[in-house]
């Protein structure tokens, strides 16, 4: 057998859960399957599967590899068909990572509307407030707020974010509104430390950039928290725009201090190959950058 035939049986078994059940799929005798499996092993000098009596389970680096076989085998299916002149509609998995309420909010609605619009596509999220490398994890796509490190990825700018302060309009009416930052001092503070992990908020005055050091009645690791809290009266919290465009339509908190934010964040859509990635990718990129491009929360 080929490399490409022996990552297909381990694949089979894989989605199967064993020997026989992959040799049924692939027409092939359970002993070839078996002969399959052993000479991929010895080709990647590491065990792929735990085998027992019982069942057949991947060992960890066996999970890896398998979403590497997945990837290769889709893309040589894409590239035969383009190759032969057919019309190459989007198939295989997409692995698409953002931070956790961006994905949420944005993301995830888009990526289901993908998948009904491609049927032959599947999908996986990665929603986590880190950076993830997309060639170590296995990943196809990013969004990602921020100015971006120089890389060898291609970056599609979608749109911009600023960062804010808000608080409800009752927390206001009760103890007033402030007007310059320094007036936050007088306030109860609910502070989001996945944006300001070094207990500041920061703000662009006549003298330039100036970070005011916090004492936070709150302190909140995630945005639904300081969102919430500030919702309900307990203060100031900063915040990224898009996190609270729901609340702001509503009338439950409003923004402050507007004129000395600083600088908005950019948004990208960021992937590898540029315009070697698969079909697959270079739909979903171009599908996320008409949406979020077309979206007023993030302009």
């Amino acid at each position: 057998m080929d490399r490409l035939q022996l990552m297909q049986a381990f694949v089979a078994v894989a989605d199967t859960g064993g020997f026989a059940p992959a040799s049924r799929k692939l027409a092939m005798s359970p002993p070839a399957v078996t002969r399959a499996i052993a000479a991929l092993e010895q080709r990647v000098g590491i065990p792929l599967l735990h085998r027992t009596t019982r069942r057949v389970r991947l060992t960890e680096a066996g999970a890896r590899f398998l979403e590497d076989c997945r990837r290769i085998l889709a893309e040589v299916d894409e590239a035969e068909q383009s190759a032969a002149g057919a019309h190459c509609e989007p198939r295989g998995r997409i692995a698409v990572t953002a931070s956790m309420r961006f994905g949420y909010m944005y993301v995830a609605p888009l990526l289901l509307d993908f998948l009904e619009r491609y049927p032959k596509v599947s999908a996986q999220t990665v929603f986590v407030d880190r950076i993830v490398n997309l060639l170590e994890e296995g990943l196809d796509v990013a969004i990602r707020i921020g100015e971006l490190p120089d890389s060898s990825l291609t970056a599609v700018r979608v749109g911009s974010v600023r960062r804010v302060i808000c608080a409800a309009p009752d927390y206001l009416s009760m103890r007033g509104t402030p007007k310059m930052p320094q007036d936050i001092h007088s306030h109860d503070i609910v502070l989001f430390s996945g944006l300001s992990p070094k207990m500041g908020w920061s703000f662009r005055c006549p003298e330039g950039k100036v970070t005011l050091s916090l004492s936070p009645r709150l302190i909140a690791n995630t945005a639904d928290v300081a969102i919430r809290a500030a919702v309900s009266g307990r203060g100031l919290t900063g915040v990224l725009s898009y996190m609270i465009a729901p609340e702001l339509n509503a009338g439950q908190l409003k923004i402050v201090l507007a004129d000395h934010e600083t600088a908005p964040l950019p948004i990208h859509v960021v992937y590898q190959e540029g315009r070697k990635a698969a079909t697959r990718v270079r739909a979903f990129v171009d599908f996320m950058v008409e949406r979020l491009r077309a979206d007023p929360a993030i302009q």
